[in-house]
């Protein structure tokens, strides 16, 4: 058995076939593939990325720390809710990881990082981060669609 997402106990009551994807119980399918291929096509179709790492980052100097790790420029982020595609870079300038951080607040960012790579990301963030006096919290907690 692996790693369950929030939604697992839903999707197995909704009757998913669940399967391993990179250590996760994940759903794969519910009923045939052109059956689902027509809800999709008639309705919609949403998928359960809550196996995706999700971390909040809280604290006055985020948007430094932010600024320090990332390609992109998290001062375009001024609305609530305002989110950034962006790379999480190591201290050469070069590609980490892929992620999207979500402005919340100034002081609290939440970011979103694959989850292959979740535990290098957690621990290169939280290595810089507390330079930065700022808490980062791992939300295992959340479901996300997509």
């Amino acid at each position: 058995m692996g790693r369950k997402t929030p939604l697992f106990e839903l999707h197995r009551e909704l009757g998913a076939r669940i399967v391993d994807f990179s250590g996760w119980d994940m759903p794969v399918q519910y009923s045939s593939q052109i059956g689902e291929h027509h809800a999709v096509r008639r309705a919609a179709g949403v998928f359960d990325v809550s196996h995706m790492c999700v971390i909040d980052l809280k604290g006055a100097r985020v948007r430094p720390l932010l600024q320090q790790l990332l390609a992109n420029d998290v001062d375009k982020l001024m609305s609530v809710g305002k989110a950034l595609y962006g790379c999480l870079l190591n201290e050469a300038g070069g590609i980490i990881d892929d992620l999207i951080v979500y402005f919340l607040s100034d002081s609290w960012f939440r970011a979103v990082v694959n989850a292959g790579t979740r535990d290098k990301d957690l621990v290169w963030i939280r290595r810089h981060a507390h330079e930065f006096g700022v808490e980062v919290l791992e939300r295992a907690d959340l479901a996300m669609l997509a």
